[in-house]
């Protein structure tokens, strides 16, 4: 239960971090992070961070992939926590 935790408070952060990074990478016209990257956080239990950092920095707030992308992300990664939480208390 610790390692699920820690590991999702890990992927948000750093699904938030990419979201501010990728924001100051745009302001200064360097390469940026890859959509499909940002979108892969999310899917692999980010995307709460993503939101909040899309949110904090108002980055990707006009990308209808992203507007409606990473709340159903949100919805997909709360079901798969509680289905590892269930597997995790049967064991």
């Amino acid at each position: 239960m610790k390692l699920l935790i820690i590991y999702l408070l890990l992927v948000n952060g750093l699904g938030y971090w990419s979201m501010g990074r990728d924001k100051a990478l745009a302001g200064k016209g360097k390469r940026r992070i890859p959509e499909r990257r940002l979108f892969g956080l999310a899917l692999a239990g980010g995307a709460v961070g993503s939101w909040l950092g899309m949110r904090r920095f108002r980055h990707k707030t006009k990308h209808s992939s992203f507007v409606i992308g990473i709340p159903l992300l949100i919805a997909v990664n709360a079901v798969c926590v509680y289905g590892v939480w269930r597997l995790i208390l049967s064991v």
